[in-house]
């Protein structure tokens, strides 16, 4: 039997970034993986494909609509070779996957294909195409999450479809019906209103993204009605129905009346739910909660002490990036270091565009907790780098301290605002005031330069260019 310091249980951004850094610490290292590929939903069938076909549908989106303003005359017909679209995606995820194929062996890190399940809290048995047992002395659990449902819907993933099948459908839906105004409900429309679906996005609560600042909610809410989608908010759905290649889906609006969506297609994205099927945790004395996440202190240490969790799998936002952060941290806590994670300063991103991205508390949040706050806000069309590139939609909002000029949180939508939202986090991370990033020099003309007009707002109301 194989015997490891450290054994991980998943192979997701967590996962294979914690199996990464306890090696870089000299620990004898096994990632156990129950798909043939590295990489868990982000790479395989979460972040990177959505990302890879926004990308392409925004190059159409481009070619069809804007080209022609730029002076870029194309004869003919332009149009969507969907197959071939999917086929680059899936390179794509090929691609990335196989570069965590070599980070593992770059870094000597043992990699197990099969169910880990724990025999008790220092052996786990694998079960793929042969059965094996390991022994390790600290266990990483971080097998991630999968979609929610609703209890009253059958995804039958053909029809009534998850953010997994909505990445390989073999047609352009022709009214794709979105359950769920977040995240991933929103990307994954984006992509198929560009590609000619007509989108009508469901959402129970009274707004989109409505776990973010209501001033960026209402400005995506904005762009999405110019781009003719059907948002209907304030709606809760009570049933989904397939009849042939109809879904016929159900809710009643905020006056209580029913009403009633017609699609070929339905997308249901309400969200996440923690994945820990297979794992026997009982066996190992790790306890789970009534929402079925591991439970785990400050340390992320679950209630057996050599058993550590991270990611989707344990309360918190379910973010690669925070896996990642967790991952490090689990990593060097096993090695005897004292690392910190400042769970206020992982961002939240939304890969629409205009992009939207955040950092720190929200306007709502501020209220709520009685802080004496001041906004600074300033709009990405008064940029001369948004006008070159037609990118006017946006803004950047700062709210910091009154009395004492630190920043708290930042949210901004915009052309490339989840590159620009790093800025943000160095900025609290280093506790900077909103007048110190006011005086900073920011490159022009760039997308960035709005951050910096957003706090000279928040310092003294003194923007330059508005």
């Amino acid at each position: 039997m194989n015997s490891y310091d450290v054994a991980i249980i998943g192979s997701g951004p967590g996962g294979y970034v914690a199996a990464i850094r306890c090696a870089q610490l000299g620990m004898k290292t096994a990632i156990i993986e129950k798909y043939s590929t590295l990489g868990g939903t982000c790479l395989n069938v979460g972040c990177i494909p959505s990302k890879a076909l926004l990308d392409s549908s925004h190059h159409y989106d481009d070619a069809v609509k804007h080209f022609e303003e730029h002076g870029i005359e194309i004869p003919g017909d332009i149009k969507v070779n969907l197959e071939k679209m999917i086929a680059r995606k899936q390179a794509v995820v090929d691609q990335t996957t196989g570069g965590i194929d070599f980070l593992m062996k770059k870094n000597n890190i043992d990699v197990y294909q099969g169910i880990g399940s724990f025999k008790d809290a220092t052996h786990i048995t694998i079960s793929g195409d042969k059965n094996t047992e390991i022994e390790a002395k600290n266990t990483i659990i971080a097998t991630g999450s999968k979609p929610s449902s609703l209890p009253f819907i059958t995804i039958d993933k053909e029809r009534i479809i998850t953010s997994t099948e909505a990445l390989k459908l073999k047609e352009i839906p022709k009214h794709l019906i979105v359950i769920g105004g977040g995240v991933i409900g929103l990307e994954l429309g984006q992509v198929y209103r560009r590609l000619g679906s007509e989108v009508t996005v469901v959402e129970y609560m009274d707004r989109i993204i409505p776990t973010m600042d209501a001033g960026l909610s209402k400005e995506l809410n904005k762009v999405f009605k110019k781009a003719k989608f059907s948002m209907e908010v304030s709606h809760k759905v009570k049933s989904v129905e397939r009849k042939g290649k109809e879904v016929i889906v159900k809710a009643d609006n905020k006056k209580g009346e029913e009403v009633e969506f017609k699609g070929d297609y339905c997308l249901v994205s309400v969200g996440r739910k923690p994945y820990t099927d297979g794992l026997n945790a009982e066996a190992a004395g790790v306890k789970l909660d009534d929402r079925g996440r591991v439970e785990v202190n400050g340390h992320l240490q679950t209630s057996a002490s050599n058993i550590y969790a991270i990611g989707d799998v344990v309360k918190g936002a379910m973010l690669a990036h925070k896996a990642e952060e967790e991952g490090v941290f689990v990593a060097e806590t096993i090695a005897g270091q004292k690392p910190h994670i400042d769970y206020n300063l992982i961002p939240g991103v939304v890969y629409t565009w205009p992009e939207v991205a955040a950092v720190g508390k929200t306007e709502e949040q501020l209220k709520e907790a009685g802080v004496d706050y001041k906004v600074g806000s300033f709009p990405m069309r008064a940029l001369g780098r948004s006008r070159a590139s037609m990118d006017l939609d946006g803004f950047v909002k700062i709210l910091a301290d009154k009395k004492t000029d630190e920043i708290l949180g930042v949210h901004m939508i915009g052309a490339r605002a989840a590159d620009m939202i790093a800025e943000a986090v160095v900025a609290m991370e280093y506790r900077a005031s909103a007048e110190d990033v006011s005086r900073m020099s920011h490159a022009h003309p760039t997308f960035t330069e709005a951050i910096k007009e957003a706090a000279l707002a928040a310092t003294e109301d003194r923007a330059l260019h508005i």
